[in-house]
């Protein structure tokens, strides 16, 4: 739940009642009144305006700034891997963080004695 007088930024219109999609606004109050659908009045100082939005209609700044700083990141260093030829980590890019999960497993596999292994099957069959 957002806070009273939080930054937040319209990124949806979910019932199409021409929202600036893209501006920013403030809370300035919670809809309680549990018959209607929306959650935050909000306040646009650009168009002077107070709207009644629901939850998924707003994001936070600072949720937004997080995650155009991670797809920054993630776009700068896939440049940097094909520009160095770097298979390995564009792979690991690309197909992302399950993977590297999977060779772990499998090097943990690789390194365990057949007692241990054992022992994690029936451990696995138990539960």
């Amino acid at each position: 739940m957002l806070r009273l007088g939080e930054k937040v930024v319209i990124v949806a219109d979910a019932f199409e009642q021409n929202l600036p999609i893209g501006d920013y606004g403030y809370v300035i109050a919670y809809d309680r009144n549990p018959d209607n659908a929306f959650d935050y009045v909000i306040r646009i100082p650009q168009a002077n305006r107070n709207f009644y939005v629901t939850a998924e209609d707003v994001e936070t700044e600072a949720d937004l700034l997080v995650e155009e700083a991670e797809r920054t990141t993630r776009e700068a260093l896939i440049d940097y891997a094909l520009s160095t030829h770097n298979e390995k980590l564009f792979y690991q890019l690309m197909n992302g963080e399950a993977e590297q999960a999977e060779d772990i497993e499998t090097s943990l596999k690789e390194n365990m004695s057949q007692a241990e292994f054992i022992k994690q099957v029936n451990l696995r069959a138990w539960i």
